[in-house]
């Protein structure tokens, strides 16, 4: 990865979680104040969070990770980490519990950082004060709801040479990514910085593979313990931001979240896509100041 350039769309300092057989796992960690909690999905890494990072940090202590296998996180083979959901939830835990984060946290998820963010809220709902969820699920495929089209040949015989040697899914994400605003140059060139080749590429064909559809896939359990796991969290301050051009968690995804949650704070844009942070960051970074600030005065009031 050129860590040079990357650094001028990312210029944060980097640090290091050891999780053991020499594995490890880095993370953002800027500011201070609450702690707010940023978990990216797949195929991107905390560069998603660039742009809350700088503006969250300046009241905030806002900790940014990077899944084992993405960002600036080693890429082990799978001989020495086992790319499944179970271990990213204890990656994160792990994390946490390193950095003595045990109460009055902030969570914000993004795409498999549902799964994984609010895995770890529901073993330890006193963690965690408020949530926040982007485009994303903790929860199966909502009942009638089809598998995503647009992600289905990356799973299937060919999924391989799409995802690892062509490259495809990083390409394909900041394709359809955003819709109001494109990309710069420079912000796809950062997305892609750390998926360089086919080896660095192992951890985002894995996620893909790794998604629970049915109950002979090996993360169909974990999932269903998160899914459980969050009726723990219903009386936790939810916010909900969602861009319904999304063509994997679309319109459905936010409805199961308030069947769920229907007291949460929601915010629909009709015009923007998965990228949320990327294609309204000045509707989105705004919304979650604005929900941290309700959630604090309701908890001086306590």
């Amino acid at each position: 990865m050129n860590r040079l350039f990357v650094d001028e769309e990312f210029p944060f300092r980097n640090h290091y979680f050891d999780r053991g057989c020499g594995v490890r796992m880095h993370y953002v960690d800027e500011g201070q104040g609450d702690p707010i909690i940023c978990v990216h999905g797949n195929p991107t890494w905390s560069f998603y969070y660039r742009r809350l990072i700088s503006q969250l940090s300046m009241s905030h202590r806002v900790i940014a990770v990077d899944h084992i296998g993405c960002g600036f996180s080693d890429k082990p083979s799978e001989t020495d980490y086992s790319y499944r959901l179970a271990n990213r939830i204890d990656d994160l835990e792990g994390l946490l519990d390193h950095l003595g984060i045990h109460s009055g946290a902030t969570l914000v998820a993004h795409d498999w950082g549902g799964a994984i963010g609010f895995g770890v809220a529901g073993r330890k709902p006193e963690r965690f004060s408020s949530l926040v969820a982007m485009n994303t699920a903790a929860f199966a495929l909502p009942e009638g709801m089809a598998f995503p089209w647009i992600i289905r040949p990356a799973r299937g015989p060919i999924g391989e040479f799409l995802v690892r040697r062509l490259d495809a899914f990083v390409l394909g994400t900041l394709a359809i990514g955003t819709r109001r605003r494109r990309l710069s140059r420079a912000e796809r060139a950062g997305y892609r910085a750390p998926y360089s080749d086919y080896r660095s590429r192992l951890a985002v064909h894995r996620f893909v593979e790794d998604i629970p559809v049915d109950p002979s896939d090996p993360s169909w359990d974990t999932l269903a313990r998160v899914e459980s796991g969050l009726s723990a969290l219903s009386d936790h301050p939810l916010l909900l931001l969602w861009g319904s051009k999304d063509p994997v968690f679309d319109d459905g995804f936010l409805a199961e979240w308030l069947r769920r949650f229907p007291s949460a704070e929601h915010h629909r844009w009709d015009d923007c896509s998965h990228l949320l942070l990327d294609d309204a960051p000045e509707r989105v970074i705004p919304a979650i100041q604005s929900f941290r600030e309700s959630v604090a005065r309701k908890l001086e009031c306590v």
